[in-house]
């Protein structure tokens, strides 16, 4: 099985790589340039200059994910667990849940400046959100009785959170990481265009600017196996920890 999907997963990376050498050749455009000489260009800069970027923008996205996580899983567990909990605080949640995080990015900077922390600040606005809804809403569904053993045997809440909650939450949980991550990374590229001189968008948006759309394209390319990345990590930490919800 694992030889299928990798072998699939081969063909579908030659299969975007045949179309955009496929449209290269038909436009002949210096904006579309073949992918081979992008290849190259990013073996050439990768050591030196586009790792150095890319280690930037994935330490924010990390640091982004781990905050998020800290404050909505728990937050989650407590909104779905306790009802007047949750009538206090939907109204907050609903209220500021379908605004759009960048548009939030000028007060950010006006807060905390233009440096790392209003780009973290957006990446948790982002992820947070995600993982508090689909945590609570994961709590919500466990059927009361399903509690009833541990309570009879006198488990307190953190018993009761460890055997029964997280497991039930836990594939809803990476699930909402999944989501949110896409929408993360778009976010971080804007932010990283203002306020440093280092991070894959600042990469990208440098070259853009010089009309090197080698080192553009190369940019791109990164950017896409960063979210590659964390995509196969979060369907790996899936399949270690929610291997019983696996059809």
């Amino acid at each position: 099985m694992a030889k299928i999907s990798l072998r699939m997963f081969a063909c579908g990376i030659f299969l975007c790589l045949a179309f955009w050498w496929a449209v290269a050749q038909l436009l002949q455009m210096p904006v579309i340039p073949s992918p081979e000489l992008v290849l190259l260009r990013l073996v050439q800069k990768f050591p030196d200059t586009i790792a150095v970027h890319a280690g930037y923008s994935l330490l924010r996205i990390v640091l982004g994910l781990l905050a998020a996580v800290a404050v909505g899983y728990p937050v989650g567990i407590v909104m779905g667990y306790f009802p007047r909990v949750n009538r206090l605080l939907a109204p907050t949640l609903y209220l500021t849940y379908p605004v759009p995080k960048i548009a939030l990015l000028p007060v950010a900077m006006l807060l905390f400046g233009v440096g790392e922390a209003s780009k973290l600040l957006l990446v948790f606005l982002i992820i947070v959100f995600q993982v508090v809804v689909a945590v609570r809403d994961a709590v919500a569904a466990i059927p009361s009785e399903t509690y009833a053993p541990l309570r009879v045997l006198g488990a307190a809440f953190p018993q009761i959170v460890r055997h029964i909650i997280v497991p039930a939450s836990l594939p809803k949980f990476i699930t909402a990481v999944r989501v949110a991550m896409a929408t993360a990374i778009s976010v971080l590229f804007f932010t990283e265009t203002f306020g440093t001189q280092y991070g894959i968008g600042y990469y990208i948006m440098d070259a853009w600017l010089r009309v090197n759309y080698l080192d553009m394209y190369a940019g791109i390319v990164v950017l896409s196996m960063m979210g590659l990345l964390l995509f196969i990590l979060l369907d790996w930490t899936e399949r270690r920890l929610c291997a019983w919800n696996r059809q």
